[in-house]
């Protein structure tokens, strides 16, 4: 019997084998290409645990690296690492698991839904989850719980993982167990259960435990991170919540069916500030200024995408609200001003929201931002004190990646090294180090971010069709991770490990924590049936083999 028939008569939901299905789900935004071997469409928990006991019953070898038939998650597809790429079963919630429902501030959803679709009702009530990323219009709840994500908003109300109270989670057993924060006797009451979900309290319990020193001592020392499992945040002694691990871990422990979340209130009203730097290396001391006002968002992107915008300008100008390309046109005329003022192209521009409960509040921080800036030589600034004008400056930030992969002839978007993280001091030196490193190869990128936590976007430009491009890949990541790993940094702040950057764990947190890893994805996932590759058992050879090219 086929492995199509054998799925499909054990679920509601959908089964694909076909090659057109197989083909748009071997790859997501990433520069990889995975086939698998069938797409699920599940319509229930159920048909997720179905799935789970058949491929229980038809693996035996637990290897970590293996692939033959496993189990990967997707929502989206908007993932820039490879992390719902395999070669097993994908399952796509999007088209039956896409239920959500809003009460108070909490949000009880299924990892299909959509955050566009999401906002528009939250919006309503005037809450939202501001852990978005910039690919809000295409990505999904469910991915975000996955990757840890993050965005423009991260600065100021930090990643995702702030705001999970609740997963359920359909576990290697082939059972949903339900995790939230449990207090010491809580956590006694689980350990004391006789069955899988007490063997995985004791087991993580003990790896904790004995261990807990050298991972505290792991935690990155930076404001954003999704590289490797979150060990540190489970266990601080008084409190014990495996949502903290289940978040961020790619789908490689087990399945999320749903998540409770929680919301904050939307801020009333917001302005925006625009800040032309003519160099890189004054970037620090703008932003340690800027963050003393507590802004909403501190976002950057450099000349080359500003360059970008100009050269698809229609492009931009229909993705904003309205459309219209002349209106649109008409509104960047006092920045071209700034421009000229700083009598040269600025190195980078800075993209500064503040956002208060009261009009006079937010027309302080502008003042203020005014204030600061007044003498300060080698900035000019554009501050706009109506919210209906911020908008265009948004778009150019969110869409830069997308019009990238759309519109540059003979070159495609090669996302190995976008999403680097150091302390924002560091910034000047780290960046200045990676521009030598890609001119050294001779690599274009482009490059945004969230400058008020060091976090920024590189996205080379390159001819993926050309043996000598692909093979310089491996090169070039392995001398910018060594430089953010020397710099205390982070190799993913909040696009996650995948296939890209998993290889790159060990070098990252040392041997002894790497195991610590392992032993985490051994205990929850005895088989490795859960998107193997991804975290633990990964490899740069494999990744290479599977570069999406003609």
């Amino acid at each position: 019997m086929e492995l199509r028939e054998e799925l499909q008569k054990l679920i509601k939901g959908e089964v694909h084998t076909d090659d057109a299905t197989l083909e748009r789900y071997s790859t997501d935004t990433s520069l990889f290409k995975v086939t698998p071997k069938a797409v699920v469409f599940p319509k229930d928990a159920q048909d997720i645990k179905k799935i789970v006991e058949f491929v229980n019953s038809r693996t035996i070898s637990g290897s970590p690296t293996s692939r033959d038939l496993s189990i990967t998650a997707r929502s989206g597809g908007t993932d820039m690492s490879g992390g719902p790429l395999n070669e097993g079963i994908i399952f796509d919630f999007t088209k039956y698991m896409n239920i959500f429902a809003l009460k108070n501030m909490e949000a009880t959803v299924q990892p299909g839904v959509f955050y566009r679709d999401f906002e528009k009702e939250t919006q309503k009530i005037g809450v939202f989850l501001p852990s978005y990323p910039a690919s809000k219009s295409i990505a999904a709840l469910g991915g975000m719980v996955a990757n840890n994500s993050g965005g423009e908003k991260t600065l100021r109300y930090g990643q995702t993982k702030k705001y999970v109270k609740e997963l359920k989670v359909v576990l290697s057993d082939g059972n949903e167990y339900t995790f939230g924060k449990l207090n010491k006797q809580e956590l006694e009451n689980k350990k004391q259960r006789q069955d899988f979900e007490g063997d995985i309290y004791r087991k993580i319990y003990g790896l904790l435990e004995s261990n807990y020193d050298i991972i505290q001592n792991a935690r990155p020392k930076v404001s954003k991170n999704s590289a490797g499992y979150f060990l540190w945040d489970v266990w601080d002694r008084e409190n014990f919540d495996l949502t903290q691990l289940f978040t961020g871990s790619q789908g490689t422990l087990g399945i999320i069916t749903q998540a409770k979340l929680r919301l904050i209130k939307e801020k009333k009203h917001s302005r925006l500030g625009i800040l032309y730097l003519r160099k890189l290396k004054s970037l620090p001391d703008i932003v340690n200024k800027v963050l003393s006002l507590e802004p909403e968002g501190l976002e950057a992107f450099d000349d080359n995408t500003l360059f970008l915008a100009l050269r698809f300008f229609p492009a931009i100008a229909k993705k904003a609200k309205g459309g219209n390309l002349l209106k649109f046109a008409l509104q960047f005329l006092p920045d071209v001003w700034a421009q000229l003022k700083l009598m040269a192209i600025a190195d980078i521009v800075v993209l500064v929201e503040f956002a208060e409960d009261t009009e006079r509040e937010v027309e302080e921080k502008i003042n203020k931002l005014h204030d600061i800036l007044k003498g300060t030589r080698g900035v000019s600034a554009h501050l706009l004190h109506e919210s209906g004008k911020a908008e265009k400056y948004w778009t150019i930030r969110r869409e830069s990646f997308a019009l990238l992969r759309k519109n540059v002839s003979g070159k495609k978007t090669a996302p190995f090294v976008d999403d680097l993280i150091v302390k924002p001091e560091k910034l000047p030196h780290v960046l200045s180090q990676v521009y030598k490193i890609l001119k050294k190869y001779g690599i274009k990128a482009t490059l945004a971010g969230h400058a008020g936590s060091g976090n920024f976007h590189i996205i080379p430009l390159m001819d993926l069709t050309k043996q000598s491009e692909r093979e310089k890949i491996p090169k070039v990541a392995d001398e910018v991770y060594n430089l953010i790993i020397a710099e205390g940094g982070s190799i993913t702040a909040e696009h996650n490990d995948g296939l890209i950057r998993s290889p790159y764990l060990e070098k990252m947190y040392g041997k002894e924590v790497y195991n610590l890893f392992e032993r985490t994805k051994e205990i929850f996932d005895p088989k490795n049936i859960f998107n193997p590759g991804k975290k633990v058992g990964s490899s740069m050879e494999y990744a290479m083999k599977h570069i999406n090219h003609p």
